[in-house]
Formats: C-alpha cells, structure tokens, sequence
C-alpha cells in the first residue's frame, strides 16, 4: 500500500518545463516562424517579377510576331512577286479604291497601291483615317501590302489576286477573272495592314497599345477595321534596309518617307528597293510595381526616349528581317 509520502514523492518527480525553458522553446519557435514567413514572402516576390517579365516578354514576342509575319512576306502576290505584273492596282493619282472618304479611309490608293508593298511615316501619324484611342508620340507607322501565302476559295466582298508566274489580277466580286483558269492559277486574299502605337488601350484604358488597319471582306463589300493587337507595346520604329544599285544587298538603312523614295524630290532614288526591315518595340507592363528601378536609357531606331520613373516594367527588343520577295 502507498504511504501519503511517497505518493507526494511521486508528484514532484512529474514536475514541467521551468520558465527558462518555455522562454527558449518560444524564442526558437519565433526565430522558425519568422524565417518561414521570409522564404515565403521572398518566395512571392520572386515569383511576381518572373511573371511580370514573363508577360512583358509574351507581349513583346506576339507583337514581334504579328509584325514580322507581314514584313517579311510583303510583295507576295500569290505565284509572283512582281506588282507591276498584278492588273488593276492603284496608281498614285488613283482615287481611294474602297470608296470610301475618310475617317472611314485611310488615304487614296491605301489598298492597292502593290508597287509599295511597305511604305511608312517617321515619328508621325499620317493616315487619313483616325487613329483609335490617340496617337502615341514618336513612334513610327507602317502599311505592308501582300497576298496570303495559301491560296483562298473565292469569296465576293473581299479583295482578291488571281496569279500565275506570269501574270495577276485585282477583283472582288467573288468570280474568276477572264483569262484565268483553276488548273493554272490560284487565288489569294490581298492583306494590307498599317500598324501604329495608340495612346490608350480599349481593353485596358490608358495602357498604350499596338493596333492596325486592316483590310477585310464582307457582304458589303472590302472595307476597313482597327484591331488592337497587343496592349503594353509603347513605341515602335522601323528602319529599311535599301538597295541602291541592284546587287541585291543592303547599302544603307533609312526612316520610312525618306526622301530616297519620294519621286520629284532631289534625293529621289529610283533604283532603291527595300530589302530589309529593321524593327523595335519597346513594351511596357500593364500595372505598376512598387520598388522597381528602370535605369535603362531607351533609344528605339532614331528616337531617345530616355529614362522613366513611373515604376512600370519595360523591355526593348529589336529584329531585322529580311522581306524575301524583295530581291531583283
């Protein structure tokens, strides 16, 4: 039988952590937690800036995409590559083919001027029609005109080439030209596009973005739309690669509307042919992120932008593509 004694012997041997202990245990436990909520949060913000630049390099990589697709295609007219072989194209005293006054057109010969398969304006805004959500500053515009590389089914209301390696033809109204035949030639749509940097996104408000004229068919008729292609790109440039001799290579690089290609100005060249196309794009995030520091002083083409502190993430990328139906 258990004596009174040592039954309270054996409740002091049972005893718990003296305050000492519990002090260190908590301290450990603190220094544990707050290293825990370190990793965590160096974690996220690693992760936040990947993906910020993440989606300012998708960005800068469709926009590029989206551009050199036509760049590097334009003067394709279907079998051929010569325009002055396509019947029916514009001339520059030719009134505006679609018809159409602006803003609904973009100029008189816009669509089918094909002897000008890339043309462009430095550092301004010069198309007659009205460029949506304004018109970002200093950046360039351009129009690329070319058929699509696969041949079409026939469609009445959108401009069309029927081409040989002979010979091309402009129509419309969904019916094979005369002369033409389906064993020996093949239709293509025509595609004509002038790209421009506009100050306001209309699906994110205030972020600047790359948008497009774009021809395009319907029941009505070839008409034109403005397309947003790529919220975040807030400059681009383009510089030409030219060939003035007709050796087929690059001799210099100019501004689009130099006056190299001007006819009647004293520096007209008449020999000159584009050969390449220098592109940059300089693309911006879509929101602000606190704490960043951009040192970088951005200079586009012929532009200085200089450096920003609005703490929004930007990249500048650059391409030179070679137009491969260019050569003589």
């Amino acid at each position: 039988m258990i004596t009174r004694h040592e039954t309270i012997n054996t409740n002091r041997s049972q005893s718990g952590m003296t305050m000492v202990e519990l002090l260190v245990a908590l301290a450990i436990g603190s220094f544990l937690m707050i290293g825990a909520v370190q990793v965590y949060n160096q974690s996220r913000q690693a992760y936040v800036i990947n993906d910020s630049i993440a989606r300012v390099q998708e960005t800068a990589q469709f926009a590029m995409d989206t551009v050199e697709a036509d760049l590097r295609m334009a003067s394709n007219w279907g079998q051929n590559s010569r325009a002055s072989s396509v019947n029916g194209r514009s001339e520059i005293a030719d009134a505006d083919p679609l018809s159409l006054a602006p803003p609904g057109g973009c100029g008189a010969n816009w669509a089918l001027d094909l002897l000008q398969p890339l043309v462009g304006s430095n550092n301004a805004y010069t198309l007659a029609c009205a460029a949506e959500g304004g018109v970002q500053a200093n950046s360039d515009v351009f129009t690329t005109r070319r058929a699509t590389v696969a041949a079409m089914p026939l469609e009445a209301g959108r401009f069309q080439i029927q081409t040989t390696r002979i010979q091309g033809e402009l129509f419309a109204d969904g019916n094979m030209p005369a002369g033409f035949d389906a064993l020996t030639s093949e239709t293509h749509n025509l595609l004509v596009n002038s790209y421009y940097v506009a100050a306001s996104s209309t699906l994110i408000p205030g972020v600047p973005t790359l948008r497009r004229k774009t021809l395009v068919g319907g029941a009505g008729g070839p008409t034109i739309v403005d397309q947003e292609i790529a919220p975040g790109v807030e400059n681009i440039q383009l510089m030409l690669g030219v060939d003035v001799d007709e050796d087929n290579t690059v001799d210099r690089y100019v501004n689009p509307g130099d006056p190299i290609f001007i006819p009647g100005d004293a520096a007209f060249i008449p020999l000159a042919r584009v050969m390449t196309a220098r592109i940059w794009l300089v693309v911006r995030g879509i929101t602000p992120e606190t704490g960043i520091q951009d040192n970088v002083n951005y200079q586009p083409g012929d532009v200085a932008l200089g450096t920003y502190s609005d703490s929004f993430r930007r990249m500048q990328v650059s391409k030179t593509i070679l137009l491969r139906n260019a050569r003589t």
